[in-house]
């Protein structure tokens, strides 16, 4: 993705802000507030926003409940549960919205992981590996455990025609683009986006088919193949790319769109509620 295209996109989700990061104060114009602050933010612009509508957040969402989510789909479905009291826990929760038959439908599902410090120990003159005499750290594998939640939500959503699920990626194991980083001794150390050793993008655009990356893709794609149409439950997946930290207010930003895109996709089961007179 060349630099342009990402920088616009984040530009343009700035701009549909409508600068909201002034919500948090200057203190917090970057990544210094977790997501899980930044969803209770969005809860309470789309109550503003929507008041005829109700919503809620919660911290996760019990294995056992994801099973009988299954088992409404297909019976042969959500048989098999080990611990009975097991959940997924994303990092910014899930924002549900009640529709008009009583039901709770997810609108939202958060994280942001942080992974690679080079381009801080590089600019703070720390030498990194086994003997402390290189300038990069080769990528861990933690990343990857965020697949397990991606699928745990789609198992769970797997009767919706949207998947409102965000990850936010930060740090020098994400990069888009090759960036130099000056180490206190005047010394340019390079980082290739495209490195093997550092770059772990594609180890989770599994997650979104490898369509692209900062974008929104909560309505599900449907595909057909011969005489199948498949249906893709992608996973909207954004990072900086340049590896600096996000700013409060474009994740915020980006929380809200795929939020509204997900009552766009609910408005028929949302219809009485959203047409009643105030």
């Amino acid at each position: 993705m060349s630099k342009k295209n990402q920088s616009g996109r984040l530009t343009e989700q700035h701009k549909e802000s409508k600068g909201v990061v002034g919500i948090f104060g200057e203190e917090a114009k970057h990544h210094d507030l977790t997501v899980s602050n930044i969803s209770h933010v969005v809860i309470e612009k789309l109550q503003d926003e929507y008041p005829q509508l109700s919503f809620r957040h919660r911290k996760s969402v019990e294995k056992k409940e994801i099973n009988d989510a299954l088992k409404k789909v297909d019976d042969y479905l959500g048989q098999t549960l080990f611990v009975e009291n097991s959940s997924i826990i994303p990092d910014g929760g899930i924002i549900e919205v009640q529709d008009d038959n009583g039901n709770w439908r997810v609108v939202l599902v958060s994280e942001a992981k942080h992974q690679g410090k080079d381009i801080e120990n590089i600019a703070n003159g720390h030498l990194v590996g086994k003997n402390d005499d290189q300038d990069l750290m080769a990528a861990g594998n933690a990343i990857e455990r965020s697949h397990k939640n991606i699928s745990e939500i789609a198992n769970f959503m797997l009767a919706e025609s949207h998947f409102p699920y965000v990850l936010f990626l930060e740090g020098s194991n994400f990069l888009t683009e090759t960036i130099s980083v000056e180490r206190p001794d005047g010394r340019i150390v390079t980082l290739e986006y495209n490195s093997g050793m550092l770059n772990r993008l594609d180890r989770l655009t599994a997650a979104n088919y490898g369509m692209p990356i900062n974008t929104n893709l909560c309505k599900n794609r449907f595909v057909k193949h011969n005489d199948k149409t498949i249906m893709l439950q992608a996973a909207s997946i954004y990072t900086q790319g340049n590896g600096e930290k996000w700013n409060c207010g474009d994740m915020l930003s980006v929380m809200l769109d795929i939020s509204k895109t997900s009552l766009q996709v609910l408005a028929t089961d949302l219809f009485k509620q959203l047409t009643k007179k105030q």
